[in-house]
């Protein structure tokens, strides 16, 4: 017999990064971790955006609950994106993770100031970066209340 209760969906994230040492580490963190997502990755800004506007090859992609954000990368970097994604309405509300080598302190004031929702500095250290990932997946998909999809 069933309580009624569902099983809550699976958190979308989109990691937008792209060295592929980082790629495979992130998705090896979330496989490792004891969260399970649906992890889609882009390698810069303007496949970014296009992936949140459901554009071009993204039409039918699904709208993330967490975006985790690179900073240096071709094309449109990272502080491009969250400005774009700070302006368009329809994205705002987005929680916006920098995961990113720099820990300079202008850069981390820059983004809050953008309104990222954390900012994450990428350790080095594989085991380190395993820890780093499981702890983003608790904390965003066991503490906080994303907010709902639209």
């Amino acid at each position: 017999m069933s309580d009624g209760s569902k099983t809550p969906p699976t958190p979308v994230v989109l990691l937008v990064e792209d060295n592929d040492d980082d790629v495979e580490f992130t998705r090896l963190g979330f496989q490792q971790s004891s969260h399970t997502v649906d992890l889609h990755v882009v390698r810069d800004g303007e496949e970014c955006m296009a992936f949140l506007r459901k554009e071009a090859a993204y039409t039918d992609a699904p709208t993330p609950d967490l975006v985790l954000l690179d900073l240096n990368m071709p094309r449109m970097d990272g502080r491009e994106v969250i400005a774009e994604i700070a302006r368009d309405e329809r994205l705002a509300h987005l929680p916006v993770v920098i995961l990113t080598t720099s820990a300079d302190e202008r850069e981390i004031m820059g983004m809050y100031r953008l309104r990222c929702s954390s900012y994450v500095v990428k350790p080095i250290e594989f085991t380190e970066m395993m820890r780093v990932i499981d702890a983003i997946a608790g904390y965003w998909f066991t503490v906080a209340t994303l907010p709902p999809k639209v």
